[in-house]
């Protein structure tokens, strides 16, 4: 008699993100009062954003502009023709008891990125996630709860109005991400693609970029999706990481002890590393939606589109796939100096002043990045120019100096000393004539350590070499003296 053996059911993922991200205009998307972060509370409001009677909000156009930039980065359908609605919902920190969004005519539809995940071997996996759709409205105030960081144990609250009617875009993917570090890096490289554009910092400590995760689980091969549960809560993006991973073996625990997955919003609690419940999930009935009455609709023109479509930059992915491919750098390398476009365009203003392409990306991903977390600097505001970069490098390929002389020197160079004053004097000694005297004078004065290594301790060699460096403080061609003392050794 046999037994069968059960089959352990596996789980996928169904992850979708929603992601606010704040637009880096100088006033807010329907009056002028000032967006500046940090400013003392309820100093940076006005009768429009405080709905106050008798007011009426008026579109920003830079709103509009990138708004509509962010859509065409992220391939999506520009729409021709577009609405703002009223979606109704009362919180103390929405001081009209309204927002104005767009509901059913967004700006943007129907667009994708592209995400690339490195291995271990520095092997890169790319995937498009999609986007369903892209649309413009105005944040909320703020809520600071005394005595804990939410409303539940609070002692009271107060309530900073500066963020109402700041401009925001929400920018909602499609359910095609599987997992946490999938979720990190779509998250990432929307934010890489809005600071290229100059429409968003994507600074997540500011509130500048907040992510809102979508997330089921169902048995891998059913094509229904499971019951959805919303996470918030997420200030970096380990976080959101970290909050999927948790959320994915509570769901997969829950459906096999039996218990039904409700739809829910959950917090993540990020001292206890682990998501609770916070209120049972609004459907879009719940907020009433109707098209906004005091603002017209929108309509952009072919003209005005192909303007805006013109002054787009090039992309973080578009210049990972060309430094791949035109300047055969690494997935690892491309990645590095793609993450920020200062570093890019440092990059490549020390190639366009001669520097090799392989050697800038191991000088600025290596020797200048550690400088830099160090001293928590961007590449902006050190004072190696990337001209001076581009002079070290061709020192050291023409054998003018070492790559040991020049690490040495880096902290000089990294606070604006140049090259020429750098390496004054301390050129190295390529010429053989000089040099093998200089060799033949080191082995004479050494005939013990000739004598050892002639009996078969050829590891004496490096002790010859370096008393050939000292002798010449370290200015001895490094590949040429080793070629004279092996030469002379033997001889």
């Amino acid at each position: 008699m046999t037994t069968a053996t059960a089959v352990k059911t596996e789980y996928e993922a169904i992850i979708g993100l929603e992601t606010h991200c704040q637009l880096s205009t100088n006033t807010k998307i329907f009056s002028n009062s000032s967006t500046a972060f940090g400013a003392d509370p309820n100093t940076n409001i006005d009768p429009v954003c405080m709905g106050l009677p008798g007011v009426l909000p008026v579109l920003n156009q830079k709103v509009l502009e990138y708004a509509v930039k962010a859509g065409l980065a992220l391939n999506c359908q520009i729409a021709k023709y577009s609405k703002f609605d009223r979606k109704q919902y009362f919180y103390p920190d929405l001081p009209k008891n309204y927002q104005i969004s767009q509901y059913d005519l967004p700006i943007a539809e129907h667009g994708w990125l592209e995400v690339e995940l490195v291995d271990a071997d520095g092997n890169p996996t790319r995937k498009r996630i999609g986007i369903t759709r892209l649309h413009m409205e105005e944040d909320a105030g703020k809520l600071v709860h005394a005595g804990s960081d939410r409303l539940a144990g609070s002692t009271y609250s107060l309530v900073d109005y500066n963020r109402a009617g700041v401009p925001l875009v929400e920018i909602v993917s499609e359910p095609d991400i599987r997992s946490g570090q999938e979720a990190a890096e779509y998250a990432q490289e929307l934010r890489r693609i809005l600071r290229y554009l100059g429409v968003s910092d994507g600074n997540m400590q500011e509130g500048s970029l907040r992510c809102d995760v979508n997330i089921s689980v169902r048995p891998v091969g059913q094509k229904e999706f499971g019951t959805k549960v919303e996470i918030k809560n997420m200030n970096s993006f380990n976080a959101i990481q970290r909050a999927i991973e948790y959320e994915i073996e509570r769901q997969i625990a829950a459906i096999e002890a039996g218990e039904r997955i409700i739809q829910e919003t959950r917090l993540w609690e990020e001292g206890a590393q682990r998501t609770i419940s916070m209120r049972t999930k609004e459907g879009s009935s719940d907020y009433r939606y109707f098209p906004e009455p005091d603002l017209a609709p929108i309509e952009v023109s072919d003209t005005q589109l192909n303007e805006w479509r013109s002054q787009l930059p090039e992309l973080p992915a578009q210049k990972r796939h060309r430094y791949e491919n035109e300047l055969g750098l690494s997935a690892y390398d491309t990645r590095v100096l793609t993450e920020e476009v200062s570093v890019a365009e440092y990059f490549e203003a020390a190639i366009a002043a001669g520097a090799s392409p392989k050697a800038a990306a191991n000088w600025i991903t290596q020797d200048i990045a550690a400088y830099l977390n160090k001293q928590k600097l961007s590449i902006t505001e050190i004072g190696l120019t990337p001209a001076n970069l581009a002079d070290v490098i061709t020192r050291i390929e023409s054998g003018k100096i070492s790559n040991a002389q020049a690490k040495q020197k880096l902290p000089e160079l990294l606070t604006g000393l140049s090259p020429e004053k750098a390496f004054a004097g301390q050129e190295l000694i390529s010429d053989p004539s000089v040099l093998e005297p200089i060799v033949e004078e080191v082995i004479a004065a050494n005939p013990k350590e000739l004598e050892k290594y002639r009996n078969g301790n050829t590891n004496l060699k490096g002790f010859f070499v370096g008393q050939v460096l000292k002798k010449t403080n370290k200015r001895a061609d490094p590949k040429l003296t080793n070629e004279l003392v092996e030469k002379k050794l033997n001889g």
